[in-house]
């Protein structure tokens, strides 16, 4: 039942792509989801894999048919995604129904936009652009101030020098990174291979050398579906 107050059938947002699935990356990876991903994105990545995103022409969808799509699958995940979702003014509305409708929701954003406005009970599953992303000073560092143990901060590392920002900078702001004590009172953390340019291998050695507790992430659809690109 949607939420009495807002008018949820006004100001449509715009749409790359809906579709159910196993959830492939975060702490959640092998769940089944409901995906929901937003076009449009103020970001341009040199490893974006989502290039659709803004290159397509999006379709145009009201808050309640995208909460229609996830009432079909009613025990899933939701995950809103993009592009950059917060790029879009509606957003916030859908995730207000999403949880009046008590949904699990996990935004997946990408960083440089400020976390304020996210409803608390959304999993934020936050990027910290790396050098090689080419995005890196781009990023709202405000917004590690506004991250849960509940939440997620995502690092796609491309190279060592990649990696080795990564971990400075962690250092700096989550001085709790390398207490195995501190695990369920911080932000989770999660290194991510670019898999064409680095190796996961090469990437669990340095976090094995370096004896960091961050988790190793690699992307679970890749593997179960290696020649599909996209949902569709």
């Amino acid at each position: 039942m949607a939420n009495p107050g807002p008018d949820i059938t006004a100001a449509p947002l715009q749409v790359s792509e809906l579709f159910y699935s196993i959830q492939g990356e975060s702490t959640y990876a092998g769940y089944p989801c409901v995906f929901i991903r937003l076009a449009g994105c103020n970001l341009r990545c040199s490893y974006c894999d989502a290039r659709y995103t803004y290159e397509e022409e999006p379709r145009l969808m009201t808050v309640e048919e995208l909460l229609a799509f996830t009432r079909r699958y009613p025990a899933a995940l939701v995950q809103v995604t993009g592009g950059e979702p917060l790029v879009q003014e509606q957003v916030y509305l859908l995730l207000e129904e999403l949880m009046w409708e008590e949904r699990l929701v996990l935004l997946e954003t990408n960083g440089s936009i400020g976390l304020g406005r996210v409803p608390t009970a959304v999993v934020k599953i936050m990027d910290l652009k790396c050098p090689d992303s080419n995005m890196s000073d781009r990023m709202n560092l405000e917004n590690l101030k506004l991250l849960t143990p509940a939440d997620e901060l995502k690092c796609v590392i491309s190279s060592r020098s990649d990696y080795e920002w990564a971990v400075s900078l962690l250092r700096t702001h989550i001085p709790a990174m390398e207490k195995p004590t501190e695990i369920k009172r911080r932000v989770k953390i999660l290194f991510s291979p670019v898999t064409e340019r680095l190796s996961p291998e090469l990437l669990a050695q340095w976090l094995l050398d370096d004896g960091l507790q961050v988790r190793l992430q690699i992307q679970l659809h890749r593997i179960l579906w290696p020649r599909k690109t996209r949902a569709f």
